[in-house]
This record gives C-alpha cells, structure tokens and sequence, in this order.
C-alpha cells in the first residue's frame, strides 16, 4: 500500500504517479496488517469477511461529508455487520498521503482521465503545505 518512494513525498500522489501505489491483495486484512502499513484497516467486529474483488489500485472520487474528494482504492474487502448488513468496504489513499476507510456505495469509480477526479488531485496537491491563515 505504501508508494516505494514514502520518505521523498511522505506517500501521496498525483495524477501522473497514483499507479505507484500498492495495493494490498489476495486475502483479508488483519491488525498486524495495517501496523505494517501494508493494509488501511482491518475489521475485527464482522463475520464472513471477503476479499472484493476489483481492480486496485483503482482511482475514484468519494463522497463523504465535506463534499467530493479524489482518492485511490488499495484495498477492497467485503464484510457482513452485526446486524447482517454486507459491507463493500475500501481502504484509500488521499493526494496528500493520508488515508481513509469508505464504503463502496459512497464512491464513484473513475478512470485517471476523468476530469474532474484530476481537478481533485491537482487542487489536493496544488493545497498541501499551505497555511490557512
């Protein structure tokens, strides 16, 4: 899940390097995982866990409070919840390197010439480092 380069960029991307990411595939996550920074989570709290399949890395724009935001897909796994509810679950990685945990159902995928997933990265990445005084 971690770009090769993480100490020169601290683990971001932009849309001409976002393939570098690596993904974490073939089976489910676990804690010692994500300590290792090969994974973005992992759920202890479900049952039937699966490996979803998809295409990762997988750029997409995901929805979640503050609007829309670009991210890659690393990780993509299925769960069913405690109440029984499926889960298609996405571990992500933002522009600026951080990383998120989205349902599937809260992001559009999108291909790395789509132009508004690219206005995302450009402006994620054109922000970081910038005071907001």
């Amino acid at each position: 899940m971690i770009p090769e380069d993480d100490d020169a960029d601290g683990g971001g991307f932009d849309v001409d390097d976002w393939t570098r990411l690596k993904p974490f595939e073939g089976r489910v996550a676990t804690l010692d995982d994500v300590q290792a920074r090969r994974a973005v989570f992992a759920l202890g709290d479900t049952t039937d866990p699966r490996v979803l399949e998809m295409e990762l890395p997988q750029p997409l724009i995901w929805w979640e409070d503050d609007g829309e935001q670009a991210a890659v897909a690393v990780q993509a796994e299925r769960h069913v919840g405690t109440g029984g509810e499926v889960m298609e679950v996405l571990g992500l990685i933002l522009p600026d390197g951080d990383s998120a945990v989205a349902l599937l159902d809260d992001c559009d995928l999108v291909d790395d010439t789509d132009p508004t997933w690219r206005a995302l990265v450009a402006s994620a990445v054109d922000g970081i480092g910038l005071d907001d005084d």
